[in-house]
């Protein structure tokens, strides 16, 4: 156990998935799984109940911390601001403090043109990434603001490079980024920094469309210099971890490109 024993995560989007060989399968597992490890307890969210049902269980049983999974879904059609201070009133209820909350919930719907682009399609974009990390942060600010803690947000390089076919992905995650840079700026003073992570990471997701598709995965998945896709847990989870220790306290507003040297920019 290290740094973070005895202190509150909480992480969107954090149900389990496993790749075939059992590692874990996408960034939020790898996220909850890095933490963990260094000791947290977390409050963990998704729309999916069993996932979160399942990681609660491997999690609690493999490190020894407690886990909180808290079903919630930022919509559209939903009560949002409702929804998210459910979560953050359960996750003081159990743990009485907030130390880390990890935005990375996101869905999107990728391949359609900025043309084709349906209304529906850019909500969903826009609801589950934008709005979602919008009242996670108003939510938790006056927790993070005793604990003195730590925002984690998730961007992507569809944002920072133009991706063809992800314009309301890109909208959204780069829409992350500004509310992020003005956090750092207003909350800096309370003792919280705010920071981004644009990751490329190995995940069931991808795995899964390699195996149905595997001519379309090899011309539109490209191999970053680093020569493989980063752990979700090794690479992108305890990078998340070292984002939340006192050594990088300082680092505040940043948008850090985790693509093993594919996100090169001026």
């Amino acid at each position: 156990m290290g740094f973070l024993t005895g202190k509150t995560a909480i992480i969107t989007g954090g149900g389990r998935a496993v790749l075939s060989d059992g590692s874990c399968g996408s960034i939020g597992y790898g996220i909850a799984t890095a933490y963990a490890k260094e000791g947290a307890n977390l409050v963990i969210t998704g729309r999916n109940v069993k996932k979160l049902e399942d990681a609660k269980e491997e999690l609690e049983r493999l490190y020894g911390i407690e886990v909180l999974p808290v079903q919630a879904d930022v919509n559209a059609g939903a009560d949002n601001q409702a929804a998210v201070q459910n979560v953050v009133k359960q996750a003081v209820d159990k743990f009485g403090r907030i130390d880390v909350l990890i935005n990375n919930a996101q869905a999107s719907a990728s391949g359609v043109t900025l043309a084709d682009h349906t209304t529906e399609q850019f909500d969903l974009a826009v609801y589950s990434g934008l709005y979602a990390v919008f009242y996670y942060m108003k939510a938790c600010y006056p927790y993070l603001k005793e604990t003195k803690g730590s925002v984690i947000n998730f961007a992507s390089g569809a944002g920072l490079f133009g991706n063809y076919g992800q314009c309301a992905y890109a909208a959204a995650k780069e829409g992350i980024r500004g509310l992020t840079r003005v956090a750092a700026t207003e909350w800096g003073a309370d003792g919280i920094n705010v920071n981004i992570v644009c990751p490329l990471a190995w995940t069931a997701q991808l795995e899964n469309f390699q195996k149905a598709y595997p001519d379309a995965f090899k011309a539109n998945v490209k191999m970053p210099p680093a020569g493989h896709y980063g752990d979700v847990e090794k690479e992108i989870g305890r990078a998340c971890v070292q984002l939340a220790s006192p050594d990088f306290k300082y680092m505040n507003g940043e948008t850090i490109t985790l693509e093993g040297g594919m996100g090169q920019r001026p």
